[in-house]
């Protein structure tokens, strides 16, 4: 974070120093968790149900916190608070505000139902090649962590890329509002989440509420007709992305090789580019052109995008993450999240590996999609229905809740009470020539199963 004064954050926060004996700078990282306080750290104190921050004031002094933000005095000098988040918000939308104004600072918005972590990744990957870059780290896309990640950036900072998350009408504006995006992109909209909107018109409602406020550049899905929509909500500069010929910036002659890693022709306003992504999965292509569309926008090259994505080797954690085992076991980790649209995503990437000759059996080890609400019964069927219309060969379907997967599935399907007899039968079951695929929401935990395999 740019360096401020304990004055500076009160005059932001309308909070009142206490505690201060001396002139106190913040010079370090703003941090929610006292262990990961470093020399000049902010230390952020909130007071929940499970636990009080407070209390964890001296984990953050030993680290190097310097001052506490919260709502009473600490053993260090505090800026006390009636309302510690709000507090936090404005604080970011005080520091995003003085480094814009300094000059050069360009801010990206991302949201969408599925996607928005892989996107998010290949831009911030794209536009630190062309100067400092700070991105949302995994997915602190709420009220709590897209602040943090805003407060991140420094008087060297050109480009902030923000994930936007949403449970509802309003919350990506209220996001919004802190940092009041240059660009704003929408990937999608699908069922994530469903449970909680209730439709996928009020899903589509919300996530538009980043392009109402995006101030230069709308980049939107041509091949989603809610996304493409959405250009009747702003002023803003329009550019597109996806298969569609009339898009902006194009997927062309898309090929996968034997690990399911694509190739194609970006296409752009007056120029096309060869990529080959060293990612899984074809749905990495249209992510792709969503970064590039937005890379454009924020004033690089079709030909610095194109270089700069071949370049990109990884995403964050349980992302589509490709594992080839000494045992002759290829293991695809997607396990942080899912929903009906991914989960076709991940299976059809585990059916393009299976393609190759080496492989002899594809497995699916699929757990709970959470936030369906009514829906939920019958997504979990398609998708299990889904893998066995692509010919995927097992799919090991863990815990109660993700039963109807089996039922989708029939006689490909595989039960597992939990994910331990899950990991029993990948152990005794897996040979050489396997290719296995790991995936659920993240609160069905299946990551443990992924990295116990490996």
């Amino acid at each position: 974070m740019i360096a401020l004064t304990l004055a500076e954050i009160a005059a932001v926060t309308g909070g009142t120093v206490t505690g201060a004996d001396r002139p106190v700078v913040v010079d370090g990282p703003v941090v929610i968790d006292g262990r990961e306080a470093v020399a000049g750290s902010l230390f952020v104190a909130f007071a929940g149900e499970r636990t009080d921050g407070h209390l964890h004031v001296p984990q953050a002094v030993a680290a190097g916190a310097v001052a506490v933000l919260g709502t009473r005095a600490t053993e260090l000098p505090t800026i006390v608070v009636d309302d510690v988040q709000r507090a936090l918000q404005e604080l970011a939308k005080a520091v995003v505000a003085r480094v814009r104004a300094a000059g050069g600072l360009t801010v990206v918005g991302i949201t969408g139902s599925q996607g928005k972590t892989s996107a998010k990744d290949l831009l911030a990957a794209v536009l630190a090649s062309a100067a400092p870059t700070v991105a949302t780290r995994g997915s602190y896309n709420n009220e709590i962590g897209m602040p943090l990640t805003a407060l991140r950036v420094d008087a060297s900072t050109r480009y902030l890329v923000l994930e936007m998350g949403a449970r509802g009408i309003g919350h990506i504006a209220e996001l919004a509002s802190i940092v009041t995006p240059d660009i704003g992109m929408v990937l999608n909209v699908g069922h994530a989440h469903l449970g909680e909107f209730g439709s996928r018109e009020a899903i589509a409602q919300a996530k538009g509420e980043l392009i109402e406020t995006a101030t230069g550049a709308a980049v939107l899905n041509a091949d989603d007709p809610r996304v493409a929509a959405m250009a009747a909500r702003t002023s803003a500069r329009v550019l597109t992305f996806g298969r569609e010929q009339e898009a902006d910036v194009r997927v062309q002659g898309l090929v996968l090789d034997r690990l399911g890693r694509p190739s194609f022709t970006l296409a752009g306003p007056g120029a096309h580019v060869p990529v080959r992504l060293q990612l899984v999965g074809a749905h990495q292509a249209l992510n792709a052109a969503a970064a590039a569309a937005a890379a454009l926008a924020a004033g690089l090259t079709l030909e610095q995008i194109g270089a700069a994505l071949t370049g990109v080797e990884t995403l964050s954690k349980w992302r589509m993450e490709l594992h080839e085992l000494p045992s002759g076991v290829i293991v695809l980790n997607d396990a942080y999240n899912a929903n009906p649209d991914s989960m076709r995503a991940g299976l059809d990437a585990l059916a393009a590996i299976g393609a190759a000759p080496e492989v002899t059996r594809t497995i699916a080890v699929l757990g709970e999609m959470k936030e369906l609400g009514a829906d939920a019964e019958e997504s979990h069927r398609e998708v299990g229905a889904y893998a066995a219309a692509i010919g995927i060969d097992r799919v090991l379907v863990v815990g109660e809740a993700a039963a109807a997967i089996a039922e989708g599935a029939g006689e490909r399907a595989v039960p597992a009470t939990d994910n331990a007899a899950a990991l029993a039968w990948l152990r005794a079951e897996l040979t050489e020539g396997d290719a296995v695929l790991v995936k659920a929401s993240n609160g069905a935990r299946l990551y443990d199963v992924a990295e116990a395999l490996l």
